[in-house]
């Protein structure tokens, strides 16, 4: 396990950006993950070498082709990263921008009068595109409510409100508000055996650097990360989308090969730091397995990020030396409980007597850095069932340590003095 191993903690944290220094504020903990992990130092020098590189991908001279096979082998790395026997992989704007098109897509082909299916879990990346393009498409759309207290939505709450003529269907891979992760295998065998043909697509933007990704078992038809959030950078999304997916008719050049999604010139440089993300993963897995199979070091790692991430919040919530845990302080209050094994590396707080804006700011004076979520567009539709016009969300991610989780520890409760 990786906490039992201190240099391989080290060994880690060597490999990413600014891991325990920001090059404005200096010295600080990064618990700020969900709005954005930190940065491989390999994503850093690739970014920099593809950026130089005037050619276009594909053109008939030594760059182009040299850029072209980038694109293709970062796209048969996805592939291993995220088991994908089939489908097509391609980049856009952003995670967000690609869950529009993913949707819009499924939408306009849609026969009229149908269904969409969604959360009030969900981020508004689906939830935006579902509203506005079911409206678009004469789809009525039916919102599956989550459960408040856990911070979570089940197979059983979609099966509950599932009807045959579903043609499409919206599923959160992992909550940034509660930092939940929803059982996306389950949900999606819950649509199917009522609505065999509804395309389901998926937001993994949340649960992508948690590991584990496993498309071959979701069985859906399009999924979403955003890199910057994966230990790439910022600037681009990746989506996978499924063969009959691939096939429906969708915005595209007159003319263009009937499969291609992607517009305009590609950036291999892009692409290029997904096969560093994915040679991570590897590395990793290999220092926590024997097997000479990639996909198998894959999964080894995300099984032992996810084991490592649930010690740290376990450290955070129960507490770690003579430190008491956020449960244990009168003036903290848990988000989704303190006993939730659906929690993926990140425990939103609420204190008593204080706005989390003040939380965060003053948290941040002592070097740790969090994140304020308000009950606005993006998080209302988690806060407001739970009487919050606010909370302080605590993200971490495998490179964070035992030592940054008892400094957090401390900082909190010091504010109880204030409350």
């Amino acid at each position: 396990m990786i906490q039992d191993r201190p240099e391989l903690i080290t060994a880690i944290r060597d490999r990413f950006a600014h891991v325990d220094s920001c090059p404005f504020q200096g010295p600080r903990t990064f618990f700020e993950n969900a709005g954005g992990a930190l940065t491989l130092k390999s994503v850093v020098e690739t970014s920099g070498f593809y950026a130089a590189i005037p050619d276009n991908p594909g053109r008939i001279n030594e760059a182009g082709q040299a850029t072209q096979k980038v694109i293709n082998r970062a796209k048969a790395d996805l592939a291993l990263f995220m088991n994908a026997s089939s489908g097509q992989f391609f980049a856009g704007e952003s995670g967000t921008e690609l869950l529009f098109r993913l949707i819009r897509t499924a939408c306009v082909n849609a026969p009229k009068g149908s269904r969409l299916i969604g959360s009030t879990i969900e981020h508004p990346a689906t939830r935006s595109a579902a509203r506005r393009w079911a409206d678009i498409a004469g789809m009525e759309y039916v919102s599956v409510p989550h459960d408040d207290a856990t911070g979570l939505v089940t197979a059983e709450h979609y099966a509950a409100m599932m009807t045959p003529d579903v043609s499409v269907a919206t599923i959160l891979h992992a909550s940034p508000v509660t930092g939940m992760g929803m059982d996306v295998a389950a949900i999606s065998k819950a649509i199917r055996a009522v609505s065999p043909d509804c395309f389901i697509i998926v937001d993994g933007i949340q649960h992508a650097a948690h590991g584990q990704l496993d498309l071959e078992s979701y069985a859906v038809d399009g999924y979403a990360i955003s890199p910057y959030k994966v230990f790439s950078r910022h600037g681009y999304g990746i989506a996978w989308i499924s063969d009959r997916m691939t096939a429906l008719p969708h915005d595209m050049l007159i003319d263009a090969p009937a499969t291609g999604w992607e517009f305009g010139t590609r950036d291999a440089g892009s692409y290029a730091t997904m096969s560093d993300v994915v040679a991570y993963f590897d590395w990793l897995g290999s220092e926590l397995s024997d097997s000479d199979d990639p996909r198998q070091r894959i999964e080894a790692a995300g099984v032992a990020i996810h084991a490592y991430e649930t010690h740290l919040t376990n450290a955070m919530i129960n507490g770690t030396g003579n430190l008491p845990g956020l449960r244990d302080m009168d003036h903290v209050t848990i988000l989704a409980g303190p006993d939730n094994p659906a929690r993926e590396g990140l425990v939103s707080i609420v204190v008593d007597g204080l706005p989390s804006e003040q939380v965060v700011e003053r948290l941040n004076q002592q070097g740790i850095r969090t994140h304020t979520r308000k009950a606005d567009h993006y998080s209302g539709n988690v806060l407001t069932p739970l009487g919050l016009g606010d909370c302080i969300r605590i993200s971490l991610c495998h490179y964070n340590t035992e030592s940054e989780v008892a400094g957090l520890l401390a900082a909190v409760r010091e504010l109880g003095e204030d409350s």
